[in-house]
Order: structure tokens, then sequence, then C-alpha cells
């Protein structure tokens, strides 16, 4: 048992210990001992004021403290702007005038990556002047010399590809050629302005080259400006006609690349050499020369494609003749990318990409998998257009929607596929006058015949029966306006209140306030065919963490009636240009989605499926959707199949 003595005699070395690393190991903390010139020295180089600190050569000689502070930072080099903790390690050694201390040196490189070593600081006592670091390079780090840099330098990371759902990758390394112009071999600008842009329009491809002329006066005479990249295939196409131009010049590469230039092409983004901007954002991770993702998924997982680059610390030195070698120091292994793996089916996405080149205006097709959910195909034409519309776009899903309200009057028993409803020319609600596209009429007949021929005024007079309470419940079970988490973004509608007598009998058929995307009603026909709400799957590694649950499965009654009134769209209905098509039979919805009521223009639409693939076709202002939508699934399934 110890007693009171030998606890205050405790007391007093806990003290002494304390004080002993208060003052980082420097021996006794002596006023005039080199340690406090040693700590001086320390807290100087931290904060870049050297004023109360002295120095000496090695040969003895004076040097300023603003000097000693100019070399520190030129011999940091690429590390002068980086953190450094200085710590003293251990007591100074001391041999009368002379003496000498350990400092650790703990540098954060670029990127957070840690660089540790010690070095050391020699002093030396001049008389009444007390005591002065002796400056030499090795203090920074023993190996350094006058005249040394600290260089980093990074080791680039292999990038990952992205994946389709068999593991094969879907960007893969392809030969390419860079067309471009050269001032001192141009006779005349304009003429080869115009004769490029015609051999562009071989291959449907417009190249912005109005500012050309200001471009060639601005650049050096033997400067390569780029005016495009082609795929080798598509420039073997024109080589003929762009070759012979007088100021053409021409750059072979292979860079990572989709299947064709349109493949998938706003879903997939593009990898392609960091701009200014992105290493100004990320400037720990991206330097110059860096390959960036922009768009898409390359954009989305960029860190995970791109890895970590590994960093090598070298001594950067400069010989006589100018000459540069670099000695290393340290270095960390990069760590490569890891692939990005999605449900994208090659021969699907080829055949949607090849279907909607046959429109002008801008389209988007969406393809799932109906057994499991996954997207198969995400298209937006004419020409790979890189807005994601197939899965961001909000538009009125037009008469593509009364396969909602159709599944909800069928699931509340308010009427069954052979109940007789009008379908007169006009039906007027609380003053507002609905009508029928083209002003067809078609009197009394059965509701699916109102379904197949898509009679407006049907829906509008069933309206009150469904209520916005049902149109709300049909379209949350086909899985419109969940949270949805696909690994990238897409938009899974929004219902409208229907809060009004007329905004119920608009949203019925589709208008009114409800929008949605081309993959919101891929999605629904898929969860007809299938019988229940799956959420589409698009990254499948690494899996999204909050991805909608399956919904209930679907009223079995009523999902039959509505899977038979779909068929019938296409063997006597608005779809009927679908009935030769290859495979199996089809069966859909045609859509004419009016979007502004200053315009007549209306988008096309068609949803539907054949076998396994559920599908969704929607047409720009391109009019009905047996105009538009429906030969776009025509081509489609038949390139398919």
């Amino acid at each position: 048992m110890l007693d009171r003595r030998d606890l205050k005699r405790r007391r007093v070395t806990a003290v002494a210990a304390s004080l002993t690393l208060v003052c980082g190991g420097l021996a006794a903390c002596s006023k005039d001992g080199p340690d406090n010139t040693l700590k001086d020295f320390l807290t100087g180089w931290r904060s870049g004021n050297l004023g109360t600190v002295g120095f000496v050569t090695a040969d003895g000689s004076k040097i300023s403290a603003t000097d000693v502070l100019a070399q520190l930072h030129t011999l940091s080099g690429d590390l002068a702007k980086q953190s450094l903790v200085l710590t003293a390690v251990g007591a100074p050694k001391t041999t009368g005038d002379i003496s000498s201390s350990t400092i650790k040196l703990d540098w954060t490189l670029p990127g957070g990556v840690p660089w540790s070593y010690q070095s050391t600081v020699r002093l030396t006592k001049q008389g009444s002047k007390g005591w002065r670091v002796v400056w030499e390079p090795a203090i920074v780090q023993n190996e350094l010399q006058t005249g040394d840099k600290l260089a980093v330098r990074r080791v680039t990371a292999k990038r990952a590809t992205i994946q389709d759902a068999t593991g094969r990758p879907i960007v893969t390394p392809r030969d390419v050629v860079v067309i471009g112009v050269s001032p001192q071999k141009i006779t005349n600008v304009a003429q080869l302005q115009k004769d490029l842009a015609a051999a562009f329009k071989k291959i449907n491809l417009t190249v912005d080259m109005s500012n050309l002329a200001d471009r060639v006066k601005n650049s050096d005479p033997g400067a390569f400006i780029e005016l495009v990249t082609l795929r080798r295939p598509d420039y073997d196409k024109i080589r003929n006609a762009v070759r012979p131009l007088a100021g053409t010049v021409f750059r072979e590469e292979t860079r990572n690349l989709a299947p064709s230039r349109a493949f998938a092409r706003a879903l997939l983004g593009t990898a392609d050499e960091a701009t200014r901007e992105d290493i100004e954002n990320n400037p720990d991770a991206v330097a110059q020369g860096d390959t960036v993702g922009h768009g898409g998924l390359q954009e989305r997982y960029d860190a995970t494609l791109r890895g970590t680059s590994g960093l090598s610390v070298v001594i950067a030195r400069e010989a006589a003749d100018g000459t540069v070698t670099n000695s290393q120091l340290y270095s960390t292994k990069p760590v490569d990318g890891q692939p990005i793996k999605i449900s994208i089916d090659t021969k699907t996405q080829v055949a949607a990409d090849a279907a909607l080149a046959t429109q002008k205006q801008p389209g988007s097709l969406v393809a799932i998998r109906v057994s499991d959910g996954s997207v198969l195909a995400v298209a937006n034409g004419p020409d790979g257009s890189t807005v994601d519309t197939a899965l961001t776009g909000q538009v009125p899903p037009g008469s593509t929607f009364k396969t909602v309200s159709a599944y909800g009057l069928l699931q509340q028993k308010r009427v069954t596929a052979t109940s007789v409803v009008a379908c007169p020319k006009t039906l007027t609600v609380d003053g507002r006058e609905f009508k029928n596209s083209g002003g067809e009429v078609l009197g009394n007949v059965p509701f699916h015949v109102d379904y197949a021929k898509s009679c407006n005024t049907a829906f509008v007079g069933l309206s009150s029966k469904l209520g916005a309470a049902g149109l709300q419940t049909a379209a949350g079970d086909l899985g419109l306006g969940g949270q949805w988490d696909l690994g990238i973004d897409a938009f899974s509608g929004k219902v409208s209140a229907a809060d009004s007598p007329t905004e119920l009998a608009a949203a019925t058929f589709g208008q009114g306030a409800t929008a949605v995307s081309p993959v919101a009603m891929a999605s629904v026909a898929a969860a007809v065919a299938r019988g229940q709400f799956k959420q589409p799957r698009l990254v499948l590694d690494p899996a999204p963490t909050k991805a909608a649950a399956d919904g209930a499965p679907l009223d079995a009654a009523a999902v039959g009636a509505l899977r038979g009134m779909m068929r019938e769209v296409v063997t006597g209905g608005t779809g009927t240009a679908l009935r030769d098509v290859k495979g199996k039979p089809v069966f859909g919805k045609t859509g004419t989605a009016e979007f502004d009521d200053k315009s007549t223009d209306t988008h096309s639409w068609f949803i539907g499926y054949q076998g396994d693939v559920a599908f969704a076709v929607m047409v720009q202002k391109g009019g009905a959707g047996a105009e538009a939508a429906v030969p776009v699934v025509k081509n489609f399934l038949n390139a398919l199949n």
C-alpha cells in the first residue's frame, strides 16, 4: 500500500514527464540552449516567418532568414503548398558549441496521402550571438542538394470499363481518326468549310465550323486545329472526300468507345481528357492528361471507374546541360478502377438505336425484360442524343395512360371488357369540352373497343366512376410515381392529383397534370405483362441501395382482361401496322399527347410487349401514335427478331 510520500513523489514525476512532452522532447527547454533555437526554426518554417532565427551556411558564412525561407520554398517544389507537420524527435545532441537534432517531417501529399521521414538540423553557437541554425538543403530531405526540387509524379490508374450483364465490356478500345485542318496548308477557308460540310453530310454528321475562319486566323501556321473525331468505319466512308482537300490533316488514335456513336450515348456518357473545370473542381484527384467521365454513367461513377492514381515523390535535379534526372524517394501504387455492370443488352440496344434513326424528330425507346425487370435498351434518337429523355423526360403520356385507368376501372369492377360504354364525338365536363382525335365517333360499343380504338370521350365519361383515389391507386399498383433507384437518374412519373372534375377527366386519358418518362411507361407495360410491378433494374454492380420493393400481384381478372384489350389494339385498333411483325404476338397501346395549349403539335407514343420484352416509344412532335411511334416499334421488333 502506498503512503502519502510515495503518492506525492509519483505526482511530481508525472508533472515532469508532461513538461518533457510539451517541450517536444527538447532537453530542459532552456532559454539559451539549442532547443529554443530549434523550436523557433520549426515554428518559423511552418508560419513562413523566420525573423527570430539566425542562420549560417555549412562553411560558416552568414545567410539571411529571407534567403533561407526562399530556399525552403524552392526545395519543397511541388510540395510547397502541401500540409507539413514538423516535430522535434528527442533531445538535441550537444558537444560544446556544436549541436544536432533529429526532426520528423509529416507531409500530406495530394489526395491526402501521408509521407513521413526524418532529417537532421545542425546548430552552432557563436559566442554572445547564441545558437544559429546551420542552413543546408539536407534539412528538407537528407539527399537534397542546392538547386534540387521535390517533385510529385502521378502514376495514372487504369480506367475500368462499363460492362454488360454478362461481364463483357461495352466500352472497348476502338480505332478512330481525328480530322483537323492546318492553317499553313489552307488555300481557301470558305471553300474548305463548304467541302467538309458536304463530306460530313454523307454520314449524317453536322460539325459546327462557324468559327473556323477565326480559329485559323488565331492559330500558329503549323497548328493542328481539331474538327471532329470519327470511328474508323465512319471515316472510311468519307475518306476519299476529305483526304484531297487542301488544308486537311489527320491523326489516327485508339479511344475507349461504345459499339457505335449512338449506342446508349446519353446513358453511358463519355470518358475524355480532363478539362480545366474538372481539374479545378477536383484538384487532389484529377490532373492534366487524366481521363474523366462526362455525362451519364461515366460521370456518375467516375471515381469508381477512374480508380486512384499512385504518387511518386522524386528529387528533380538539373544537370549543367539542362537535362533533369529524377531520383525516387517515395511512391504509392495506383489502384485501378472498378468496372460498372449494367443490364443493357447489345443486340436490343442496337435494334433500338437503329429504329429511332429512321425518324427525323427526337425520340426515345426503352426496352425492359418482363421476367426480371432488367432494362435492355435506353435509346435516344435519331443520332444518340446526349440528353437522356428516355430515363428523365417528363412529358404527358397521352392515351397510353388509358392502360392505367383501364386497369383501375377493371380492378374496381366499374366496368368489364364487354360493358357497353358510349363514345360520342364530344363530351362536356363542368363547361370544358373534350373530344376524340379526328372527331371520331364510335357510338355505344364494348369497353374493349373503346380502348382498342382509343376513344377519349369514353374514358372521360368513366372518370367519375374511377375517381381521383382510384386513378392514384391504379397508377401506384403499376409502379408510377414511386421512389425508384436504378443507379442513375430516372423519372418514375407524377400522376395528377385530379382534384377537379375536369382535371380528373383529362388525367383519365393521359392529359392534364400527369407526367411520365419512357422508362416509366415501359415499366407499366412490363407490369401488365408480368402481373406485378418490379422496379426496372439498370445498374447491377454496384447494386443500388434504395431500389423500390416489388409490388403486390395485380388483380388477375383485371390484368387478364387488359392484356386482351392490348392485343386488340394490334389486331383491330390503332396499332394494326404491328400485326405482321416478326416474332410472337404484340400487345400494346398507342398514345397521342398534347403538351402545349398554344400548339397543335403532339408527341407520338406506343407502349407494349412482345414475349419477354416490354417497351415504350415516344417521338417528340411525332403526331398520332400510329404515325411515328408505331413505325419505330415495327422496325425495332423486326430487327430484334
